[in-house]
């Protein structure tokens, strides 16, 4: 029997009108439509105290970075959009990043990320729709051993893109936003064939 892929979606925002959660969803809707199984995560309900190794050292792994490593380790491939914040990705997403890279006993160095594969997505107000965030994100998924798949879709203007339901009024960014998610499916079901 072939592999089901299993990815996780998620924003790298908490906002409730995000258009980043919205951007992601459509490209999860690509991903199910290709045969994968995909689980949508909001950060927003495994909140997380910022990176600190004293309290890690003190504390050990708290509980909501111990549930977004299961989350991780237990998917083959990620959907990411992010927000675009001065220029780079939010405090949010890099902190989620850097709790769940944290070893743990036993556990090989980067287990949530090596080897998965990601497409990444922003959607943003501004003229560039968040492309300048995208190039720190793929920076740091590549230097955290996970496969970036080249394409990528930045939508500008956010705030007058989306359609009440969430979908995109421009049909051809509704299809590669669609397409995002189609991919990782098609390459996590080819890599695990």
């Amino acid at each position: 029997m072939a592999h089901t892929p299993r990815i996780l979606a998620f924003a790298g925002s908490t906002r409730t009108d995000s258009y980043n959660k919205k951007l992601v969803r459509i490209a999860a809707a690509g991903a199910k439509a290709a045969g994968a199984e995909v689980t949508c995560l909001d950060l927003r309900d495994i909140p997380l105290p910022l990176f600190d190794e004293d309290l890690e050292a003190a504390e050990g792994l708290p509980p909501n970075a111990r549930q977004l490593k299961d989350l991780l380790l237990a998917h083959d491939g990620l959907l990411i959009a992010s927000p675009e914040y001065n220029s780079s990705i939010s405090a949010l997403l890099k902190n989620a990043i850097d709790w769940a890279s944290r070893p743990q006993p036993g556990e090989p160095m980067l287990a949530c990320f090596a080897d998965k594969v990601a497409a990444i997505m922003s959607a943003s107000p501004g003229a560039l729709g968040g492309l300048r965030g995208l190039v720190h994100l793929r920076a740091i998924l590549g230097n955290i051993k996970v496969l970036v798949l080249p394409d990528q879709v930045a939508i500008l203007k956010a705030y007058e893109a989306f359609n009440a339901d969430g979908t995109l009024k421009d049909a051809k960014q509704q299809e590669s936003v669609e397409k995002l998610g189609a991919s990782v499916a098609t390459v996590v079901a080819k890599l695990k064939a």
